[in-house]
């Protein structure tokens, strides 16, 4: 009956170990990888975040793959990651394969349909986000951002006379209507 809560001590010292090793090496690999290694910048970054979990997870409670093959296999994906971040910012063609753009989806209460459709969204969606940013009222609205990472940035104010700096929406789908 307690068969499912049972542990050898032999199996709880193949954890503890493999919990240390793969551990170091995670916390080796993020040094030389740089905080990036665990944002969401782009689809990419977060799919391997997602898989470096995994694989981490893995090692720790299965004896296949093995410590060593597991901390190859982290070296790999942040090599690649790393790889990759280097290859996107030469080199615009891979940061438009690997990218998704960020596109204005509210300009003022003025919800932009057409761009929230392509950002795959909806409005209830929309609102969601405009509640998390704590907008109160609509009119509060500068402008909705979908970005890359499939976050929406909500940029907003009380102050009407503050315009939103055309910086900021630099590389936005859709920003020429804001700034005409």
């Amino acid at each position: 009956m307690t068969d499912w809560m049972a542990m050898a001590p032999e199996r709880a010292l193949f954890i503890f170990i493999s919990a240390i090793l793969t551990y170091a090496a995670l916390i080796l690999f993020t040094r030389i990888a740089g905080v990036r290694s665990f944002s969401k910048m782009s689809g990419f970054d977060f799919a391997v975040t997602v898989a470096i979990g995994s694989i981490f997870a893995s090692v720790i409670m299965a004896k296949d793959p093995s410590v060593i093959q597991g901390i190859v296999t982290l070296a790999i994906l942040f090599s690649l990651q790393i790889s990759f971040a280097y290859l996107r910012s030469r080199l615009n063609w891979v940061a438009g394969i690997a990218d998704n753009k960020p596109r204005l989806i509210m300009i003022g209460q003025d919800i932009q349909h057409d761009q929230l459709k392509k950002a795959k969204m909806t409005v209830s969606d929309l609102h969601g986000k405009l509640r998390e940013a704590n907008v109160t009222n609509l009119s509060q609205v500068k402008c909705a951002i979908a970005e890359t990472t499939g976050d929406v940035s909500i940029l907003h104010g009380s102050d009407e006379t503050v315009k939103v700096s055309p910086e900021l929406l630099e590389g936005v789908i859709g920003a020429e209507r804001m700034l005409s």
